[in-house]
């Protein structure tokens, strides 16, 4: 992560990483919470409730996985953040959760930048515009950045430019909203983390480089 941060010209600094704790048991997040990992992210919710009820308060988190409106109430009560808000629906079902407990959350808005129909996200850069300003006016979120996953394939190129796709939209909107946080690009995993870098990522998503293979289900 270092490296790719200099060779962009950035501050390792500037990339967060987030341990992806998907299919892996609750004692190996309290192995990663003993050599200093604090950010976690998780693709299920009721898998999370199993491993991070308890855990202590400076954990932080996240929902990188597809959430279900019936399981927004979960999300409230347990999450620092939803990085996978792709329909204003999902939205104001995490928002009257959010009102009914007296929380305030940050979120990111998903694109799918692949194409891939098995992706989640917002389909296209001009539906993800057209909700922003109906997402961005719910009292208890606040929206801190975007998140994709990139195309699974062996073309670097193509990983690129989804990054790249992914890093422009950002900064439009940033120009476009100047009173909206949007700071946070969440893009990069096991396999792509330095291409990720390299194009802008703030926070990069690693669950087998750091944990080896997923155990079968």
């Amino acid at each position: 992560m270092d490296e790719a941060a200099r060779r962009a010209g950035r501050s390792p600094e500037s990339v967060r990483l987030m341990a992806v704790t998907k299919t892996q048991p609750r004692v190996v997040v309290e192995a990663a919470y003993r050599v200093g990992l604090r950010l976690f992210g998780e693709n299920r919710i009721l898998e999370a409730e199993e491993k991070f009820r308890g855990l202590p308060g400076d954990c932080e988190l996240h929902m990188i996985g597809h959430l279900q409106r019936n399981k927004a109430k979960l999300a409230a009560e347990l999450v620092t953040c939803v990085q996978s808000i792709d329909k204003s629906e999902t939205a104001r079902a995490l928002d009257a959760r959010l009102l009914a407990i007296g929380r305030r959350m940050a979120i990111f808005l998903e694109l799918n930048t692949s194409g891939e129909a098995s992706k989640s996200g917002f389909a296209s850069p001009e539906a993800l515009r057209a909700a922003l300003p109906e997402i961005s006016v719910i009292s208890s979120l606040e929206i801190r950045g975007l998140m994709t996953i990139a195309p699974l394939t062996e073309d670097a190129g193509a990983v690129r430019r989804a990054f790249r796709a992914l890093a422009s939209l950002l900064e439009e909107l940033k120009a476009a909203h100047p009173e909206l946080p949007l700071a946070e690009l969440s893009m990069g995993m096991s396999g792509d983390f330095e291409i990720a870098i390299e194009e802008g990522a703030t926070l990069v998503r690693i669950g087998t480089a750091l944990f080896g293979e997923r155990p079968a289900p």
